[in-house]
């Protein structure tokens, strides 16, 4: 179980649980070094002083706030001691509201709301209450230096929570617009058609990141010294005509028989024969030299 990231307690009303919060969820990357050209050494990143032109330890840096140019003001630790709300040991559930009426557009990070030993029982009470009602709840709620609004919802296993974007953090809807004017009735039609021949239920783990594969696979392929082989470039696309043209033809497609497809070998196989056609087409495979 991954380490909690807050721990304090959880209040609504005059009744207070101890909880702690553990990520939820974390993107996944395959990530590289800076390393000098000549000789493939690790760079180290320096701190510079620029006045008097010479590296300095970080045991010697302070933060500074640029309130004009090149004008400083020095924030240290005690400065933000003073100042840290009661929200950075206090998860206070400010109101309940109905989950249809959060846009998704503010969710942000999420997280695994856990109770500690002696708050099983308030948890487990606002958990049930939470799933009979359809009620989600806002609190407020600082992490990491920065104070967030929260919702908190009843998911499989028990409270989920999500950081919220503010107001302010969230662009404004009048950038964009959708002029559906523009479209016939007949061709809403043909849309909602094939909409409903692509519907499917939601399985996450149909999906993976097929660059981050291929990705590592070409790193393993450089390791052992084979050929890189240039995956196939996407044609142009022209633009649609014909929209209904295309709709009907997009659902004749979907009630072809499929193909079957042999399943794909894992990168480090591919890299080892280099005989999958399929797999150079779709993934650029690394073959021996």
């Amino acid at each position: 179980m991954a380490g909690s990231v807050w721990k304090g307690h959880l209040t609504f009303g005059l009744v207070s649980l101890p909880v702690k919060l553990t990520v939820a969820a974390r993107s996944e990357t395959v990530s590289f070094n800076q390393l000098h050209k000549d000789d493939h050494s690790r760079v180290k990143m320096v701190t510079f002083c620029q006045a008097e032109d010479k590296q300095v330890a970080r045991s010697e840096l302070v933060k500074g706030y640029e309130y004009e140019k090149d004008r400083y003001v020095v924030i240290d630790e005690e400065d933000i001691r003073k100042i840290t709300p009661k929200t950075a040991r206090v998860m206070e559930i400010l109101e309940f509201v109905k989950a249809e009426e959060v846009d998704p557009l503010y969710l942000e990070t999420s997280y695994y709301v856990q109770p500690e030993e002696a708050g099983e029982k308030p948890y487990s009470l606002l958990f049930e209450a939470m799933r009979r009602t359809g009620y989600v709840s806002l609190a407020r709620l600082m992490m990491h230096n920065r104070e967030h609004i929260v919702v908190l919802r009843p998911g499989k296993h028990g409270l989920i929570l999500h950081t919220l974007y503010y107001r302010d953090e969230v662009r404004a809807t009048e950038e964009f617009r959708t002029d559906t004017t523009q479209v016939k009735e007949k061709e809403v039609d043909m849309a909602v058609h094939l909409l409903e021949a692509l519907a499917a239920s939601f399985e996450v783990e149909k999906y993976k990141d097929t660059y981050r594969e291929t990705l590592r696979g070409m790193i393993e392929a450089k390791i052992q010294g084979a050929e890189i082989v240039e995956a196939p470039q996407a044609e142009p696309l022209a633009p649609v005509v014909d929209i209904m043209e295309a709709l009907k033809n997009s659902l004749a497609q979907l009630k072809k028989p499929p193909v079957k497809v042999t399943e794909m070998a894992a990168p480090s196989q591919q890299v080892a024969t280099g005989s999958d056609a399929e797999g150079k087409q779709q993934r650029g495979v690394a073959r021996r030299a």
